[in-house]
């Protein structure tokens, strides 16, 4: 399959998928940021010492989970070790260590880890994605690099129609508000600020989400307290009943 190459293209594949299997299958062959291409495949080349023996996906990463989902998570970009290597969002590295295990002890994940596609992990009424589908440098990406990669996520959230958007971290807050926005849904201005525990209700016609705010599971997040296991449990939680209980 050829893959998009430029921006217009990323659009015209996203806005032509008829289902997530279609969008699933068609993100992983996008080659639109060069930056971002040549970077995810040295990072496969040149390897961790740890994952030598791994062929690494390095390309981008299609969301994943419960088609159904009323929750969708959304990070901010594949790890280059992590689902950069393994072909699944926050799926083998530490930062999705602490994540999966908190899903698990919320009922969210039929497991604690996750280290490869295949692993038996099954996710309950959750998805899991991000506004920039390849691995980073210095996992940074560019406003020019999010723009070009947001059609894929404002098509996702249409085909999940999920109830609640857990949004980790200031990048992906951004992001989302400005995918919601380019759809048509009521996004105030000033956008609403990111926050841990932020709550804002959108809505579009009839339709409602509601965006909660998480520190994002990085380990310089994990690693210094910022964001412990019981916060990250009481916001799955929290998402949890917003997802159940009825648009406002």
């Amino acid at each position: 399959m050829t893959g998009p190459t430029s921006a217009g293209d990323v659009a015209r594949a996203a806005a032509d998928a008829p289902d997530l299997a279609a969008l699933d299958a068609v993100v992983p062959t996008c080659r639109a940021c060069p930056r971002l291409v040549e970077w995810r495949e040295t990072v496969a080349v040149t390897k961790r010492a740890a994952f030598r023996d791994d062929t690494y996906w390095a390309r981008p990463v299609p969301g994943f989970g419960d088609p159904a989902a009323r929750v969708l998570v959304v990070g901010l970009a594949p790890a280059a070790h992590g689902a950069n290597r393994t072909g699944r969002m926050f799926t083998g590295d530490r930062s999705g260590d602490f994540l999966f295990a908190a899903m698990h002890r919320t009922g969210f994940a039929s497991q604690p880890t996750s280290v490869r596609d295949g692993d038996g992990l099954v996710l309950t009424d959750v998805r899991i994605t991000a506004p920039v589908r390849c691995a980073p440098p210095a996992n940074a990406p560019t406003p020019q690099e999010r723009r070009t990669c947001g059609p894929f996520l404002g098509r996702e959230v249409e085909l999940v129609a999920p109830r609640v958007v857990l949004v980790l971290g200031g990048f992906g807050w951004q992001a989302v508000l400005a995918t919601l926005d380019e759809q048509g849904w009521d996004v105030p201005r000033p956008r609403p600020r990111f926050g841990h525990g932020a709550e804002v209700r959108l809505h579009r016609g009839d339709a409602s989400v509601v965006l909660l705010g998480c520190f994002h599971v990085s380990q310089q997040n994990t690693f210094t307290g910022r964001l412990t296991p019981a916060m990250l449990d009481a916001v799955l939680l929290r998402a949890h009943d917003l997802a159940g209980a009825s648009a406002g």
